[in-house]
């Protein structure tokens, strides 16, 4: 019996596989490292064989004592030992090669966005002579010989009653574009639907419907002008155009 145990125990260590199976899986790029690369032969020197898909994708099973190479237009790469793989599920490779890809990457791009700020320094700039516009009146200059006398500029647009119509129509309505560009600039949809949850339909109504006027939103700091927001939030719910559990947490 004991030999029988012994003998048993010998045949069952030979026909046991030497080396552990495991499953070696990645992708293949092209030099870009963006492309993928399409049907790659992956073989092993174990004789196992895989061929990466549409996504440059492929699985092999090998040995820990295997070695892997990859077979593109008949020209291999160099051999990649198992061992040395660091993660076996995620063994992705380059190949010397340029693949056209279904989608172009463009290099970097930057953009870059005006503050309110920036924006309306940049419009008291182009504006100047508007902004700074003053009803006409009388007022005195001094000749080039030191003569004080009246200025006739001045007093010729004292009359130009169409001109000055014109132009003091300009400034309110340039003033009046600016002060609402900074309402939109602090009651902006981003921020108020950080405060408040609100999406879509019920979104759009609260800031045409609590939008705050200029001498409020320039008057107030932060957090006052946050709990107006909070309150008008609280109005708008018991409304019922908005339930508890349309908010997003």
């Amino acid at each position: 019996m004991r030999y029988f145990t012994i003998s048993l125990f010998i045949i069952c260590c030979f026909l046991s596989p030497s080396h552990a199976q495991l499953a070696v899986s990645g992708t293949v790029y092209d030099i870009s490292k963006i492309n993928y690369v399409e049907r790659v032969r992956v073989v092993s020197t174990g004789g196992v064989l895989a061929i990466t898909d549409s996504l440059g994708r492929y699985t092999i099973m090998v040995n820990e004592k295997d070695s892997l190479y990859f077979f593109y237009n008949n020209k291999p790469t160099q051999k990649f030992p198992v061992s040395t793989i660091p993660n076996s599920r995620q063994f992705d490779i380059s190949l010397r090669i340029t693949v056209e890809g279904k989608y172009n990457v463009l290099k970097e791009v930057r953009v870059y966005s005006k503050s309110y700020k920036q924006d309306s320094i940049e419009n008291r700039e182009n504006y100047a002579n508007v902004f700074a516009y003053k009803n006409p009146g009388l007022s005195s200059s001094m000749s080039p010989g030191g003569v004080p006398g009246a200025d006739l500029d001045e007093l010729i647009n004292v009359f130009r009653f169409k001109r000055n119509k014109r132009l003091k129509s300009f400034q309110r309505r340039l003033q009046q574009e600016e002060q609402d560009k900074y309402v939109d600039y602090r009651f902006n949809k981003i921020t108020v639907k950080r405060i408040t949850g609100l999406t879509g339909t019920a979104l759009d109504s609260f800031v045409v419907w609590y939008r705050p006027s200029y001498e409020f939103s320039s008057s107030s700091d932060t957090l006052i002008f946050n709990q107006y927001i909070l309150n008008a939030y609280y109005q708008f719910k018991k409304l019922g155009v908005v339930s508890p559990a349309k908010k997003e947490e």
